[in-house]
């Protein structure tokens, strides 16, 4: 196989790292419950937003490769400063780290962990008026000036979005049907994978039996295991390898996220109309991931200018390209539907983040419920 414009299939997708996402019952062990309801109200002040100025360097706390390396090093390079870098494989072990006192200046949680980090009190506010292109992502009549999972977006910038379907070999298999039916399609018995995430499978499941994707209701979740199950005679593996399963060849149909694929297709693959994606009629799971400053940051005002530097539309295109996810940057978008344009299915639009499939926090009962059923399903 030949790799096209010099990626590296050995590049794993920060998705796949996911490996389980909240799903087993770990993280109940950090400190605070980590599904605390994302309705209640919250109780602590905010610390005050810093003042976009440099103030040393950035200690910076992501997901592994998750920017691309020239929009690091042109940070660097611009302001004089270093880059600090650490990583995680997990929200759960970047809440840890964070609660256990460690200092970063910069993390990006996904949108359910902003709201049990802004409630207590662990985010620093975020000053739009601070950002000179803060106008790329809160323009008049943008989703993000009121996302469900931070109201004003006080203490979030949003990174990237993405949502979940399906991606399958047109090659192997002719008959899908744009139905979540279709990861229990008899063309491709015993070349099908879904997603190794207790949230993704459960989502999965629940869409298609038309349940909410946080469903802890014990009657829907027999229902959904019983469904599960049901596919396992016809599933390969669960894995979130999602790229590599079908760059290899053993897998023909795989539940995979959007930004996945297109890197897949784009770069990976020497033939890449053998490759398709749907987002099933019944729904997607759609999420965002944000740009936070911690309450703790040694350097928030180098943490403002990082997030105002990312926001140029220039720089947004560089991470699209590098990471085949969508960056909500106005003057970018463009860029990134032209990026999805064989593949429409892809492309994340604003407006369908204004939908009642995501993931949000959830009670410890039924974080409990829901891990137990998932666990039943695996050892089945």
């Amino acid at each position: 196989m030949t790799l096209r414009a010099g990626h590296d299939l050995a590049r794993t997708s920060r998705r796949g790292l996911l490996t389980g996402g909240l799903a087993l019952g770990a993280s109940l062990t950090l400190p605070g419950c980590a599904y605390i309801r994302d309705d209640a109200p919250t109780e602590v002040e905010l610390p005050k937003s810093a003042k976009a100025k440099i103030d040393g360097d950035l200690v910076y706390f992501n997901w592994a490769d998750y920017l691309a390396p020239a929009v690091i090093k042109g940070f660097q390079e611009e302001y004089g400063v270093k880059v600090i870098e650490s990583n995680y494989d997990s929200m759960e072990g970047m809440y840890a780290k964070i609660a256990a006192g460690n200092q970063y200046d910069i993390v990006f949680p996904i949108a359910k962990w902003v709201v049990k980090l802004k409630r207590e009190g662990k985010l620093r506010a975020i000053d739009h008026a601070e950002l000179q292109n803060a106008d790329q992502v809160f323009y008049s009549g943008s989703y993000f000036n009121q996302p469900w999972y931070d109201e004003g977006s006080q203490v979030s910038v949003p990174f990237t979005v993405y949502k979940t379907g399906i991606g399958w070999r047109t090659d192997k298999v002719s008959t899908m049907t744009g139905s979540w039916q279709d990861l229990w399609n008899d063309e491709a018995r015993g070349h099908i994978f879904t997603l190794d995430d207790q949230d993704e499978a459960l989502a999965m499941a629940a869409l298609l039996l038309g349940y909410d994707v946080n469903t802890a209701d014990k009657s829907e979740l027999a229902d959904m295991k019983d469904l599960l199950i049901s596919q396992k005679e016809y599933l390969r593996a669960y894995s979130s390898d999602d790229v590599n399963n079908m760059v290899g060849g053993d897998a023909w149909v795989h539940h995979m996220w959007s930004g996945d694929f297109l890197y897949l297709k784009n770069w990976l693959v020497d033939d890449p109309t053998a490759y398709d994606f749907e987002a099933p009629r019944e729904g997607t799971p759609i999420n965002s991931d944000t740009y936070a400053i911690p309450a703790n940051a040694q350097h928030p005002g180098t943490a403002m200018v990082f997030i105002d530097y990312l926001l140029r539309p220039e720089n947004a295109i560089k991470n699209m390209k590098y990471l085949s996810y969508p960056f909500p940057v106005k003057d970018a978008l463009p860029a990134f539907a032209e990026l999805a344009k064989d593949v429409p299915a892809c492309n994340v639009e604003i407006s369908d983040l204004e939908n009642e499939n995501v993931f949000r926090l959830l009670g410890t009962d039924e974080v409990q419920r829901r891990a137990a059923m998932w666990t039943e399903v695996k050892a089945s």
